[in-house]
């Protein structure tokens, strides 16, 4: 049976490990799109926004509440992408325990 220096080094290893993780996913980017592709938006794995793109096409027709819907989808979808690769890293790291406060 493993004594308590043993688990409180283990958990230290652990953090360590989630801490750079939390690191690595922070520093990659996805990119999203809504409306066939009339809005891009680029995040981090800290779910920053980090640029946006807009087809002229999506202002042709003046339908601004359109445009302000397809930037909500493009924003949404990048932060539902971004926590699911976080999730996804996580659960790799963990060995699929959940660490309850991580994701």
């Amino acid at each position: 049976m493993p004594n308590m220096n043993d688990l409180l080094r283990q958990a230290q290893v652990m953090q360590n490990k989630v801490l750079k993780l939390q690191q690595e996913m922070a520093e990659k980017t996805v990119e999203t799109s809504a409306g066939g592709g009339m809005v891009k938006v680029v995040m981090n794995g800290r779910q920053e926004l980090r640029s946006i793109a807009i087809d002229p096409r999506a202002l042709e027709g003046g339908d601004v509440e359109m445009l302000q819907d397809l930037i909500i989808s493009a924003v949404n979808e990048g932060v539902r992408v971004t926590r699911s690769n976080m999730e996804r890293e996580m659960t790799n790291l963990t060995g699929g325990i959940r660490v309850p406060g991580m994701f």
